[in-house]
């Protein structure tokens, strides 16, 4: 009789663990679709800012997002089959991917510290370096425009503040018409508002470094969300 509740009760943890893990595989699942979600926003509504960006690293991001939202989808499906089937085989490959997943993202993760100053530096060299030699040239339109809206959604302007662009092609150039910024650097955009060097007109925050630091934050977010994913 007792040794027939011992298992009984047995029988009702590993489905209580069976479902919890179900429970856990769903919520990888969505983070994955999620993940891809995000990869594909940046590609499509975020595709202008890659065109000044010399070393392409918001399309890379972005596919990496992709590929990694991938992967952690199929893991997720294959850990749901491995529940529902019981099956050693899937539960094993299943375990081995998910130490794999946790290994790389910690890589990632250390990697993305040590390398934040080099990156930004790089981003903010990049962008200057846009600003000053290709904005407003010909055969240039689409720097120009994808400059522009990056001022205009980011609300800001140049990529250290608006002393940048005091060198650049444009302002030096009779197409400024005497503008000491690009009229998308200004918060409410009008013609001719480039000309004004007031406060309340100009935008001075850093490009690059909102831009960044809206990265940073969504990936300490992702590693707080796994923390807790980790301890369930």
């Amino acid at each position: 009789m007792g040794h027939a509740y011992d298992e009984e009760k047995d029988d009702r943890g590993t489905v209580f663990l069976k479902y919890l893990l179900f429970l856990y595989n769903f919520l990888f699942w969505m983070g994955g679709a999620a993940v891809i979600g995000m990869g594909l926003w940046t590609l499509l509504e975020k595709s202008s800012y890659i065109s000044f960006l010399a070393n392409s690293t918001l399309s890379v991001s972005a596919y990496i997002l992709l590929f990694a939202g991938g992967i952690v989808m199929i893991t997720g499906f294959l850990g749901c089959c491995a529940m529902v089937r019981e099956h050693k085989g899937c539960l094993s490959v299943y375990l081995s991917v998910i130490i794999s997943v946790y290994a790389a993202e910690l890589a990632a993760g250390v990697l993305a510290y040590m390398y934040y100053e080099t990156i930004s530096e790089e981003l903010k060299e990049s962008m200057n370096q846009t600003i000053a030699d290709d904005y407003s040239k010909p055969g240039k339109e689409y720097i120009t425009e994808a400059i522009d809206q990056l001022q205009e959604d980011f609300r800001c302007c140049g990529g250290n503040g608006y002393s940048d662009w005091k060198h650049s092609f444009y302002i030096n150039s009779t197409q400024s018409s005497d503008r000491i910024v690009p009229d998308s650097c200004c918060k409410t955009v009008t013609l001719y508002c480039g000309k004004r060097d007031h406060p309340s007109n100009i935008y001075k925050v850093e490009l690059i470094g909102v831009f960044l630091s809206a990265c940073f934050l969504y990936i300490l977010y992702k590693e707080e969300r796994e923390d807790k994913l980790n301890i369930l």
